[in-house]
């Protein structure tokens, strides 16, 4: 069975830091493109960074770049989002998923995490 897990979200003040992690199981993330999303409340779903399984640079959306930062540990087949000068519109869910393509595409993506919880309030 395939699992995707997320965890690391929470409550954190404008400014602060936040580092999720995407673990999974049934596949190795090393052989996979990563994406992350997220949904803020009342919002659709977007994508906000991917990287590709030969772990290049990978791609932010206008919204991450220059705070989010993702990394990848293959020994513990696990992915990491450093969320950094985070902002109350940041507030989400944060979603992990795998796709065997590269792409920001979220029909493409196969499989996917339950979401983690970014709150950002003073």
């Amino acid at each position: 069975q395939v699992q995707i897990v997320e965890s690391g979200g929470g409550l954190v003040q404008p400014g602060g830091s936040l580092r999720l992690s995407c673990a999974a199981s049934g596949i190795s993330l090393r052989n996979y493109a990563v994406g992350w999303f997220r949904q803020a409340p009342g919002k659709e779903r977007e994508g906000i960074l991917c990287i590709s399984n030969s772990d290049g640079p990978p791609y932010y959306t206008d919204s991450a770049e220059g705070r989010f930062t993702l990394s990848r540990d293959v020994s513990k087949n696990t992915v990491y989002l450093q969320l950094t000068q985070l902002k109350p519109e940041d507030t989400a869910v944060y979603y992990c998923a795998a796709s065997s393509l590269y792409t920001v595409r979220e029909d493409l993506y196969e499989y996917w995490g339950q979401g983690t919880q970014v709150t950002v309030a003073a």
